[in-house]
């Protein structure tokens, strides 16, 4: 079977290249600004064979770079947030107008854009990437990470391709991990004061609890800001002090479907990786697409 070649760029932590890897997508680099984002990424080198850089798209010319037959761009979304709102940050962002420019002149056979839904929004954004001249552009908002793993994720994907193409809709997998297959036995986890707090009802905003032990348990959206608060998001755990905690690092990576032998350091900051990662299960199906299109 034939491997198209591809190339990401904000590839953050690499849930997305894995996942196109396991479908099996050639990658050949990835790009991230954020040193610690690549960091990891090299350190995982059972995955990530490749090379793996750390620049700013906005310094990179495109006709410098290797041209692949697949361009991924997974952009920083926080300017489509609805949170931008409470801040009146409606202004879009310029970096979707550098991936555009290296789509414009490289002219991949395929184009693949992961974003939240709130992209659809921002009119300039969306016929940016859909009306380039010849090209066909499947969009699909919402693809749910909850298809295949006990977290809701809503995203917007965008596929253009030179060739018209009918692109599968993924469907929730039979046997799909329980929210109780993720935990931990004896979780390492951090419990600051201000946890505490929160649970007490110190703070006006109440935190999300799940319940695993519930039919059809699902968390919430894993975020990068839990790496700053980890009282937003908490599981119920009888073994707890106080019958809730926040997850541990490991439970927050499988909700992201990472495997258990991808190494993410015992650090805080580790959460904010994980929270602005593609789902691996996410980035297969837009990879198996991939295969099916080149194939």
């Amino acid at each position: 079977m034939y491997r198209p070649t591809a190339k990401g760029y904000f590839s953050g932590c690499g849930g997305m290249e894995i996942g196109l890897m396991q479908a099996g997508v050639n990658i050949i680099q990835s790009l991230d600004l954020d040193i610690e984002a690549t960091t990891c990424m090299k350190a995982n080198k059972k995955y990530f064979a490749h090379e793996v850089l750390t620049k700013n798209i906005k310094d990179i010319t495109v006709l410098e770079q290797p041209q692949t037959e697949i361009i991924v761009g997974t952009y920083p979304c926080n300017k489509y947030s609805p949170v931008s709102d409470v801040h009146g940050a409606r202004t879009g962002d310029d970096l979707f107008l550098h991936f555009f420019r290296h789509i414009a002149i490289a002219r991949p056979e395929m184009y693949i854009v992961e974003n939240v839904p709130g992209m659809k929004k921002f009119k300039v954004v969306m016929e940016a990437m859909t009306k380039l001249p010849d090209y066909y552009v499947n969009v699909f908002c919402p693809v749910d990470a909850a298809n295949w793993l006990p977290q809701r994720r809503k995203r917007l994907i965008l596929i253009g391709t030179r060739k018209p193409f009918s692109v599968s809709l993924p469907a929730q997998i039979r046997n799909r991990l329980r929210l109780t297959d993720i935990l931990e036995s004896n979780p390492s986890v951090e419990m600051p004061d201000y946890v505490v707090s929160r649970i007490n009802g110190r703070y006006r905003d109440k935190p999300i609890i799940v319940n695993p032990d519930l039919p059809n348990a699902i968390a919430p959206t894993c975020v990068a800001h839990y790496s700053r608060d980890l009282s937003t998001r908490l599981i119920k755990d009888k073994k707890s002090k106080f019958g809730v905690r926040p997850f541990s690092i490991r439970e927050y990576a499988r909700l992201q479907g990472f495997p258990d032998d991808f190494h993410f350091e015992e650090k805080r900051s580790s959460y904010k990786l994980i929270g602005n990662a593609v789902p691996v299960h996410m980035g297969e199906w837009i990879g198996k697409q991939a295969m099916k299109y080149f194939n």
